[in-house]
C-alpha cells in the first residue's frame, strides 16, 4: 500500500517510513524540511512543501491516486519553545494540520493516522493512564494535540473522515539499520541529551526537576523504542478498517507505550550501564512546561492493533549511541 507521511524526513515520521518500507508499503514523504533532514528522504518518493498547501496535495494525489492512507507526524514538537512561542505552535500544529484533514477529505483520501501525545493526560494517581485516564495538557505543545483529537473527533461524526489517533509515549533509540535517528542538532528529550553528553558535545547531562511525588524525585516516563513506535504505525495502517469497526465509531484512539514507568535517574543508570562508564551530571529545577510524567496502559494497543512493545531501554540506548557515532556520516554534522 501506498502511504502519505507528513514529517517523513523527522524523527518519527522517517522511522516510520522505513519501517513501512521493510514490509513491504510505499511511504511517499511530505515534509518542508523546516525541522527535517533531507537524507532521510533519499531512495524515497520526496514532496518538499508544506503541509497547508492544497495545491501540492492535490498534485501528490494526482501522481498517486492509490494512497490508501495519511500518517500525519508533522508538527513542532519542544515543549519549553511552545511555552515561549505559543502562536508558532497553534499556527503550524493547529492550523494547518486542520486544512491538511479538510483537503484530505476532498481529495478521498479518508484514513488518517495521526501522531498524538500522552501529554495530553492529565496528572494520573500512580501515573498509569488508560486512554480513558482524564485529560488535561500543561504546555501549549499538548494543548495542540489535544485541540486536534478533538478536531479529528468532530470531523470524523461529519465528514466521511476517519482517524486512529495514536498516543505516544517517550520515543527513544534510532532506526535498528541506521538509517535514521535523532537528526537536530541540540536535542530537547532526555535520551539525545544523554547522548550528546556521551560524545562530548555538552558539559554535563542536566536533570530537570528532582522533587517531582515520584520514587526518586525525578520525572517518570515510558520510554519506548522508536523502532517499536514505527511498527505499530504499520500494523495500524494494515488494520485500519478492522480497528474501526471493532470500536464501532469513526474515530479511535490507542496508547503506545510498554506499559511501564522508568524514572529520568533509573534511565540514566541505565545509560551508564550500556556506555561503560559514568557521565557528568547536575541537577536543575523542572522546565517550563514540564510535568512528572506516566506511564502507559498498553492493553489496546494489543486487543486492537497485536502490538505491544518488544525492545528493552538498554537496546533504545545502544542505538542512540550507535546512531550518534554514525549521524557525521548520515547528515553531514554530529
Amino acid at each position: 500500500m501506498k502511504v502519505l507521511v507528513t514529517g517523513g524526513a523527522g524523527y518519527i515520521g522517517s522511522t516510520v517510513a522505513n519501517a513501512l518500507l521493510d514490509h513491504g508499503h510505499t511511504p511517499i514523504l511530505l515534509d518542508s524540511l523546516v525541522t527535517g533532514h533531507k537524507a532521510f528522504t533519499q531512495g524515497k518518493v520526496f514532496y518538499q512543501g508544506d503541509i497547508a498547501d492544497g495545491a501540492l496535495l492535490a498534485r501528490i494525489f494526482a501522481e498517486h491516486p492509490d494512497i490508501h492512507s495519511t500518517i500525519h507526524c508533522a508538527a513542532r514538537v519542544v515543549v519549553p519553545e511552545s511555552v515561549e512561542e505559543p502562536y508558532l505552535y497553534y499556527r503550524e500544529n493547529v492550523c494547518k494540520s486542520l486544512e491538511l484533514f479538510k483537503n484530505l477529505e476532498a481529495l478521498g483520501c479518508r484514513r488518517v493516522i495521526f501522531s498524538s501525545s500522552a501529554s495530553v493526560y492529565a496528572p494520573a494517581p500512580g501515573f498509569l493512564v488508560t486512554e480513558d485516564s482524564p485529560l488535561g495538557p500543561s504546555s501549549p505543545y499538548a494543548r495542540t494535540k489535544y485541540m486536534m483529537e478533538l478536531v479529528l473527533e468532530d470531523l470524523c461524526r461529519a465528514t466521511s473522515l476517519r482517524a486512529i489517533a495514536l498516543r505516544y509515549f517517550n520515543p527513544i533509540g534510532a532506526d535498528p539499520k541506521l538509517r535514521s535517528g535523532v537528526h537536530v542538532r541540540e536535542p530537547s528529550h532526555v535520551l539525545g541529551r544523554l547522548v550528546d553528553v556521551a560524545l562530548g558535545k555538552r558539559e554535563a547531562f542536566v536533570i530537570t526537576g528532582v522533587d517531582w511525588p515520584t520514587r526518586d524525585g525525578s520525572g517518570i516516563r515510558d520510554y519506548i523504542h522508536v523502532w517499536d513506535l514505527a511498527l505499530a504505525h504499520v500494523r495500524a495502517v494494515e488494520r485500519f478498517d478492522e480497528v474501526l469497526a471493532r470500536l464501532g465509531r469513526p474515530y479511535g484512539v490507542i496508547n503506545l507505550g510498554t506499559g511501564r514507568g522508568v524514572t529520568v535517574k533509573e534511565l540514566l543508570a541505565a545509560f551508564e550501564r550500556v556506555y561503560g562508564r559514568p557521565i557528568p551530571k547536575r541537577e536543575a529545577p523542572p522546565r517550563p512546561g514540564d510535568v512528572a510524567g506516566a506511564y502507559a496502559s498498553a492493553e489496546r494497543a494489543w486487543e486492537l492493533l497485536g502490538w505491544r512493545a518488544e525492545r528493552s531501554i538498554e537496546e533504545g540506548i545502544a542505538s542512540a549511541l550507535a546512531w550518534g557515532e554514525k549521524r557525521r556520516a548520515v547528515l553531514g554534522y554530529a
